[in-house]
């Protein structure tokens, strides 16, 4: 009996009803454009440079942080549940002419029984507090990377200014993300990914917080995991 889809359809609707408007810098997705170098370098800060490299990008959407890595000179594919964003990512990089990245509709728990350590680096950003169980992805992730690579999450910490900021400010004051975005219930703490990782045979190297500053509109890498962080980890050798 084929094990049930680690999805909720609920939100593959959502970000496909937006897919068009990806990679515009001004729509919703504007967060995502502007924190995707400040990801990026942290990446390659800890994992070495890309090139040359074969990557994967669980929960791609429209290809924002996908073809970054594969400008970097990464293999990259980038895997979704939802196809209309996956098309939208597609077709941005054959109009801009980016090679080394391909996409597939599938899920991260498939790809793992199909190509077990086949990756250098996986990366999940965004994703997991949009499934049903995100310890099924991490260990999903934690099988698609070879012994010795890492693997990179991002998610929003579950506390009360994390309601405050992330749904409250960014959704209804300051309106960065469309509200309905976020469900305060499927937010993540630090504690319980490193737990999860653990569990999936990750080793847990670093925990990064994630501002944004609405005086100058910027967002900036700090030590503050309290609302959104980044985490990284390692798949422990063979």
């Amino acid at each position: 009996m084929e094990a049930p889809l680690n999805a909720d359809a609920a939100e593959l609707a959502k970000f496909s009803e937006l897919a068009h408007r990806w990679w515009d810098p001004d729509s919703e997705f504007r967060p995502l454009h502007e924190i995707n170098p400040l990801r990026l370098g942290w990446i390659e800060g800890l994992a070495g440079p890309l090139r040359g490299r074969q990557v994967l990008d669980v929960g791609c959407g429209g290809g924002i942080l996908a073809e970054a890595m594969a400008r970097q000179g990464a293999q990259v594919l980038g895997i979704d549940l939802a196809e209309k964003p996956l098309k939208v990512a597609q077709l941005h990089a054959l109009e801009q002419q980016v090679s080394g990245v391909n996409y597939r509709c599938t899920s991260a728990e498939a790809l793992a029984a199909q190509m077990p350590a086949a990756f250098d680096v996986v990366t999940c950003m965004e994703m997991l507090e949009h499934v049903p169980d995100p310890a099924s992805v991490v260990q999903a992730c934690a099988a698609l990377v070879k012994p010795g690579g890492w693997v990179f999450f991002s998610t929003l910490n579950r506390n009360p200014k994390s309601f405050l900021f992330a749904i409250v400010g960014a959704e209804y004051v300051l309106h960065l993300l469309p509200r309905g975005t976020h469900e305060y219930r499927k937010f993540i703490r630090p504690s319980e990914l490193a737990a999860f990782a653990r569990r999936a045979g990750l080793q847990v190297r670093s925990f990064k917080g994630l501002t944004y500053n609405p005086l100058t509109r910027r967002y900036r890498l700090c030590e503050d995991t309290s609302v959104n962080y980044l985490c990284a980890t390692q798949r422990e050798s063979a």
